[in-house]
């Protein structure tokens, strides 16, 4: 079969999370033997952040880890239905300019013989609907919903059995555990700032508690404020600016654990959806302490595969207990390796493609022109 996606970016992760599972999926894809193509815009706001900050040298990591995957760059104005070519199944990424969605959903209504799915993966179609509102999607196949409650929000404007709740997963090829575990030393959080969703939660469910359990901390991440750095000085935190999403395994493994803090939509009007942190922490063997979220679709086993914290003293309490106890962090990585391993990989989410793809007609074949 022959896949096109059209991501925002497939090369930077600079605040560009769905990168992360985008790789991973992929080549997954290609794996098994299927014909796959990322199309990104010229231009992209990602890229053109990481190129800002770090030149060249900031794509390493991606060419590195990925050498199976290319990357096809166009010009804004392109054709997007010249671009897909003959593909059997063209996926665009709700980041992308709606005037492309339209124009790929108007050839597809006008006869196309490939299916074409949305693919969802941020709140904005609740903090933001009018900007999901904009892509005309009446010539699409259907949605692919990374949760759902995101499925449901589709399925109220109209799409019912044709949205798919596909969630992120972990690539496991480069998320695992260290083969020589390395000497362990206080906390890490990987993560961006932002845009204020979750500014008091860091507060009370990372930097207090960490500070209260005695333990130091490591920040990477990028869209820090001048306001956001003085809060990590106030409170002693070593931040050390972008990481390329392959280097996290590595951070990762000279810690003792992490913290997952949702953003507040991920809590309140979109509960049930975990960041892809979650999942990456949990194949690289790191024990992990969470804020409150609601796993209403039962993707973990709470308690086992991490630990809850239902308000900053019980996160300091647990902070602690982790750090004292290797039996604890043992038995913790143990059952969230094995939930990852089990049920949330690139390879689990490619064969849940491939399924969707059947249900549109498409045979789960190989490379069309084998």
């Amino acid at each position: 079969m022959k896949i096109t996606y059209f991501t925002h970016s497939l090369q930077s992760c600079w605040n560009h999370g769905n990168a992360h599972f985008l790789r991973g999926v992929l080549r997954e894809l290609a794996a098994l033997g299927h014909d796959v193509r990322a199309l990104e815009p010229k231009g992209s706001w990602s890229l053109e952040n990481l190129l800002r900050d770090h030149g060249e040298a900031g794509l390493t990591a991606f060419r590195t880890h990925y050498p199976e995957l290319t990357v096809d760059v166009y010009e804004p104005d392109a054709d997007p239905v010249e671009l897909a070519g003959d593909a059997n199944l063209v996926i665009v990424h709700e980041w992308n300019d709606p005037g492309l969605a339209a124009r790929l959903g108007a050839a597809r209504g006008a006869g196309a013989t490939f299916r074409l799915l949305f693919h969802d993966t941020h709140h904005r179609a609740v903090s933001d609907p009018d900007a999901i509102r904009a892509f005309d999607l009446s010539g699409f196949d259907g949605v692919l919903a990374f949760g759902e409650t995101l499925a449901r929000v589709y399925r109220r404007w109209g799409w019912g059995d044709r949205v798919w709740v596909w969630h992120e997963a972990a690539d496991t090829r480069l998320f695992r555990p260290p083969a020589d575990d390395p000497r362990r030393d206080g906390l890490v959080w990987i993560g961006n700032w932002g845009d204020g969703e979750r500014t008091v939660e860091l507060e009370e469910f990372l930097f207090r508690p960490v500070r209260d359990a005695g333990l130091p901390l490591d920040i990477h991440g990028v869209r820090y404020p001048t306001e956001a750095l003085a809060t990590l000085q106030r409170y002693g935190v070593r931040y050390h600016g972008w990481a390329p999403n392959a280097a996290a395994p590595e951070i990762f493994a000279r810690h003792l654990a992490t913290v997952h803090v949702p953003r507040r939509f991920y809590k309140t009007l979109l509960p049930g959806i975990p960041t892809i942190r979650v999942f990456e922490a949990l194949a690289c063997g790191i024990p992990l302490v969470s804020a409150p979220w609601q796993d209403s679709e039962g993707l973990f086993r709470p308690g086992q595969d991490f630990l809850f914290a239902a308000d900053g003293e019980q996160m300091t309490a647990h902070l602690r207990a982790v750090a004292a106890d290797p039996d604890l962090r043992a038995a913790l990585v143990a059952s969230g390796l094995d939930t990852v391993r089990t049920r949330h990989t690139c390879a689990h989410r490619a064969r849940e493609l491939l399924q969707v793809a059947a249900t549109l007609g498409l045979q789960d074949t190989k490379e069309s022109a084998a």
